[in-house]
């Protein structure tokens, strides 16, 4: 078959769906891969690229003729006439805002696979494209914000005196804001991070930021993956958080959408109570923007000084590195749709990721396409459906109160064994929990980034445990040796399970030596 990757029909032409590594993967899939002159040119890659990795620079008609027809955005009027029936199209489609565009596909005997309806399941990833360019522009809208902003995001210490680090407060932890944290935190900004969603906070900590918390804002565990709507008092709470953070911030990064559809997070009355210089980058400009000043594509200024930035060719502005992506997406996915590896499409739809995908086929509309149950939280078995038995707001407190109960039934505990203990042993309690509070307290404030060398050093300290426990085991007393046993046991798991996982992320960082054929 026939795989043609022509120029991107929509305005990011910096953009391009077949790089010259990803022809070279389809070629070796067994398709025949026929690119636009042109296609390229604004990631720079040249023509000679594409004819090096095995594929053929073929005028527009014959590519947009092919039996597969792979590209970034939609086609437009002129391009649905070169379409062939009976072909595939591989694209971003938009298929909930765009059912004409679907039912002009299906009419013309064109299936259809969205590259922007990936199920959001665990064995997708490596096919989201919309998570791959959400990433790029999340790193790209720090830039833009630093580039506007009138300061250094880190602090300074000079001999004419210290300057605070700037303040970044991100809306949304998803994959566009999750990327604007890290990139923000590693140019040693004082990032807060705020999302609906509860288990988004782990993550928010884990890149060095701050959670901003507001218990009536925030969510049950999403079923799907992504957020839903809020409610009015949910809403209500989101905005008090929101007038606060920004108040106070110097650079505010939003990306809050709810299935294409851009909330109101940033009013006018919160820009304006916004320092003059700060500056706002508005990443759900293409779903109409977060920001109620936001004019999407534009750079505005408002009379007090503020810019909102409502760019949407982000990914466009790193067009090597989105390109890149892109085509590693398409390679993944032709390989799945290329079982045989022998240049023929095989559509299953009963693949959950497929159907997921197929918007159009057999001459009609194929969205949406059947829920798919994902991995964000396991489902509730139908007895147990309905409301939760806790409300959200509770829960906090709730957590709280067991806290406290199991720390209270902890010191009763501990006090009776040290009231009945011999006096010998109560010097090795003191000294036992003195360790426990200082432990807890120097390990809770160690950065994440430092825990894989904190995890050696615990490695060494269950060496020493074992040590000691082996001594023991030929204890006379039974009571001694079984603890011993136990002891030394744990220690080894801790011990060999450490090395294990340390030997492993140390694999992540090391290559393939082509030449020795060996890591390096």
């Amino acid at each position: 078959m026939r795989l043609g990757a022509p120029r991107n029909p929509g305005d990011e032409h910096r953009l391009v769906a077949v790089t010259p590594d990803a022809a070279g993967r389809l070629t070796g899939l067994g398709y025949d891969v026929v690119v636009e002159p042109g296609a390229g040119d604004g990631a720079r890659l040249a023509a000679h690229e594409y004819v090096a990795a095995g594929a053929r620079v073929a005028e527009r008609a014959e590519v947009w003729s092919a039996d597969v027809v792979v590209t970034l955005d939609p086609p437009g009027p002129a391009e649905l006439d070169l379409l062939r029936p009976g072909a595939v199209l591989v694209a971003r489609l938009a298929p909930a805002a765009e059912p004409g565009l679907l039912a002009d596909l299906a009419a013309r005997g064109v299936t259809a696979l969205a590259l922007d309806a990936v199920p959001r399941i665990s064995r997708a990833q490596s096919l989201d494209v919309l998570s791959a360019l959400s990433n790029v522009a999340g790193y790209r809208a720090v830039v833009e914000a630093a580039e506007e902003f009138g300061g250094m995001f880190t602090g300074q210490v000079t001999a004419a005196g210290t300057t605070p680090p700037a303040r970044v407060f991100v809306i949304g932890a998803g994959v566009a804001g999750l990327a604007a944290i890290g990139t923000a935190a590693s140019l040693g900004a004082d990032v807060h991070a705020f999302d609906v969603r509860p288990e988004a906070a782990d993550q928010i900590e884990s890149l060095g930021a701050r959670v901003v918390r507001a218990d009536a804002a925030t969510q049950q565990v999403s079923t799907d993956g992504y957020a839903g709507a809020l409610t009015a008092d949910q809403e209500a709470a989101a905005l008090r958080a929101y007038a606060e953070q920004s108040a106070a911030a110097d650079v505010v990064v939003t990306t809050a959408l709810v299935r294409g559809t851009a909330p109101t997070t940033i009013t006018r009355a919160m820009v304006d109570a916004m320092r003059p210089g700060s500056v706002v980058v508005d990443l759900a400009a293409p779903g109409g923007g977060n920001c109620e000043l936001t004019v999407p594509g534009e750079r505005v200024v408002t009379d007090r000084g503020v810019v909102v930035l409502g760019y949407t060719d982000l990914p466009a502005r790193l067009p090597q590195h989105s390109s890149r992506l892109v085509g590693t997406v398409v390679g993944n996915l032709l390989e799945l749709l290329t079982p045989g590896r022998d240049g023929r499409v095989v559509l299953d739809l009963e693949d959950p990721v497929v159907r997921g995908m197929t918007v159009a086929g057999e001459g009609r509309v194929l969205w949406p396409p059947p829920p798919v149950q994902v991995s964000a939280a396991p489902p509730q078995p139908a007895d147990q459906a309905g409301p939760p038995a806790v409300p959200p707001a509770a829960s906090p407190a709730l957590r709280r109160r067991r806290r406290a109960v199991l720390g209270a039934l902890g010191a009763v505990v501990a006090g009776a064994l040290v009231a009945l203990s011999p006096p010998e042993l109560v010097g090795h309690y003191t000294v036992f929990a003195l360790a426990v509070v200082v432990g807890f307290y120097v390990i809770s404030n160690v950065t994440h980034a430092l825990h894989t060398p904190l995890m050696a050093q615990t490695n060494a300290i269950s060496g020493i445990i074992m040590v000691g426990a082996l001594l023991q085991i030929g204890d006379p007393s039974p009571v001694v040796t079984t603890i011993a046993v136990v002891a030394a046991a744990l220690a080894s798991v801790n011990v060999f399970g450490g090395f294990l996982v340390t030997r492993r992320m140390l694999g992540m960082f090391r290559r393939e030596d082509p030449a020795s054929g060996g890591a390096s």
